[in-house]
């Protein structure tokens, strides 16, 4: 049986026949991840099915099995977060994310890499190698997630799971030709993921279709008491909610068309002209430049990254603070000298001030517009190494999705074509505080409307 794109939802078909077992579904991607994960690196830690067996329940995810951030802990399996500082760290609990998925039924393949303690926007900084861009390997696929991204992208898992700290899964899944959801903050328990900045971290999914990402995102959501940013709003039945009829009205700023690549905004025009057709409204809005936010992640990110990374000394797990990479040593100097006395009202203060302002704005553009949509990258892949030439690289590739990342709004990424030199370009639906449901909708409609241009199907032929 060609198993090869199946979603979660045809996978969860041919389970219920019984064509195949959850078992020789595991193992269909524990052969797939043996063949190509010298290629692209994806997975760092591997579970066997033994242990992924182990504690699951029976529910809409059962026998389907994901793909796991490194950042996210898994009772009796090694969690680094990509960093040699726990490299022999076995998590003795599980995070809420894992706790709903696998009471869902969900497996867990294994542990992807990602940029060591998120801190990147290529998967670069990992101390265990960086991925590797499944459309060219010569490229990075994005990051922090950019494992789990490109797990999804080579079909070493059906989906996967990421976190969101700035453009984490935005990013690699528009670089790697793939759906990526980022829920709004505080929708999703953070419970047990190893913390980069508190006040921005969004666990969400990455998969092959807008469905999936909502059959998963249903999982995840709703109030945890572990988690007490967790949010009390109601969650929806966000498949009822994806498959509404619905006419919206579609927002594009100009201050999100600044300095793109030429194919990323014939891209962006081209899928207008599809929202056109379809039967939406486009209306121009004003936004506060994306610039305004780089300046404001990075002052926050950075403070809070200093205070997280703090609990790191190699007494109670762990090894010591020597195994700190580069660009970890260089955001905890930052944020430590952004919260120290003298500069605090100057920094910190001031940009939780224009925080504040981000976020009203995005309310007053939402009171006329049901969704706003903008390229989620001003280019496409950029080759391995790029990184080190740019001390805040992951500012300026996340320049596009750091506003919603500071706002806390909900955002999805969907593939809409490709550039010249045949890799995907990927836009961006971003929506009201807790209104997932209207950018699954669009993002589907959008889904049906053009099978995304087929860049799913081909990236998938790659890896036959």
């Amino acid at each position: 049986m060609d198993l090869l794109g199946k979603t979660i939802k045809e996978l969860k078909q041919i389970l219920a026949d019984k064509k195949i077992s959850s078992k020789e579904l595991f193992e269909y991607f524990e052969k797939r991840r043996k063949q190509y994960n010298t290629q692209v690196n994806s997975y760092i830690t591997d579970i066997s099915y033994e242990e992924a067996v182990k504690d699951v329940g029976e529910g809409a995810l059962s026998g389907i099995p994901l793909a796991i951030k490194d950042n996210f802990c898994i009772n009796r399996v090694r969690t680094t977060a990509s960093s040699k500082v726990l490299d022999n760290f076995i998590a003795p609990y599980n995070a809420t994310v894992i706790n709903r998925l696998r009471s869902a039924g969900a497996l867990t393949l294994g542990k992807t890499n990602m940029d060591a303690w998120a801190h990147g926007s290529s998967t670069e900084t990992s101390d265990y190698g960086p991925s590797r861009n499944p459309w060219d390997t010569d490229r990075a696929p994005g990051g922090s997630s950019g494992g789990s991204a490109v797990s999804v992208s080579a079909y070493l898992s059906p989906a996967a799971i990421g976190s969101e700290t700035a453009g984490s899964i935005r990013q690699p899944a528009s670089w790697t030709g793939v759906v990526g959801l980022k829920p709004t903050y505080g929708r999703v328990s953070r419970y047990g993921v190893i913390a980069m900045g508190s006040s921005l971290d969004c666990p969400g999914p990455f998969s092959l279709n807008v469905e999936d990402s909502a059959y998963i995102l249903q999982q995840l959501a709703g109030k945890d008491n572990y988690d007490a940013t967790s949010s009390e709003h109601e969650v929806p039945d966000y498949i009822a909610e994806m498959k509404k009829e619905r006419k919206m009205t579609i927002g594009i700023a100009e201050e999100y068309l600044e300095g793109l690549d030429p194919d990323v905004l014939k891209s962006f025009e081209q899928s207008i002209e599809v929202f056109k057709k379809l039967g939406h409204t486009i209306r121009n809005v004003k936004l506060i430049s994306p610039k305004y936010a780089i300046s404001v992640y990075t002052i926050i990110q950075r403070a809070e990254v200093s205070s997280n990374l703090a609990r790191y000394d190699g007494i109670r797990y762990g090894n010591d603070r020597s195994y700190f990479g580069e660009e970890a040593k260089r955001r905890v100097m930052f944020g430590t000298y952004t919260l120290s006395y003298g500069y605090y009202d100057a920094f910190y203060k001031k940009a939780q001030k224009v925080r504040t302002l981000i976020m009203e704005d995005f309310k007053k553009v939402f009171k006329d517009v049901d969704v706003i949509f903008a390229p989620t990258t001003p280019v496409t892949a950029l080759k391995l190494g790029e990184f080190a030439k740019y001390p805040f690289f992951g500012e300026m590739m996340d320049v596009l999705n750091e506003p919603g990342a500071v706002s806390g709004i909900p955002a999805i990424n969907i593939p809409t074509g490709l550039d010249r030199n045949n890799l995907p370009i990927g836009m961006q639906i971003m929506g009201n505080y807790f209104d997932e449901g209207t950018i699954l909708n669009l993002a589907h409609q959008f889904e049906k409307e053009t099978e995304y241009f087929g860049v799913i199907k081909k990236g998938l032929e790659r890896y036959r």
